[in-house]
């Protein structure tokens, strides 16, 4: 199971869980058709690293709406996408289930 690198004091991060974020919120390139599960799927990795950084960022020093704009600039000029009338709402929901999720192992000790 992978986990996201941490502070000695934080509780680990799964890697599952913000791939259900990270699936359910963004997939900005459409890699899987609505209700289709991400599990099992040969892309299931596509958005990783990115959600990775969003929750590292965030436990440190970021606000959601610094992960927020870091998704747009991916999703806009990393993967060349543009901006359409649906990517900050999206990067917006993205970031926020991940801090809600990053509270809950907070709330955890």
């Amino acid at each position: 199971m992978a986990y996201l690198p941490r502070m000695v004091s934080d509780p680990p991060v799964k890697l599952s869980r913000l791939r259900e974020i990270g699936w359910a919120e963004w997939d900005p390139i459409g890699v899987l058709p609505e209700g289709e599960p991400w599990r099992h799927h040969p892309a299931a990795n596509e958005y990783d690293g990115y959600l990775l950084h969003v929750a590292s960022r965030i436990r440190r020093d970021w606000t959601v709406a610094e992960a927020s704009d870091y998704l747009v600039r991916i999703e806009s000029e990393h993967m060349g996408l543009g901006t359409s009338a649906k990517t900050r709402a999206r990067a917006e929901a993205t970031a926020t289930a991940i801090q809600r999720y990053l509270e809950t192992l907070s709330d955890d000790r």
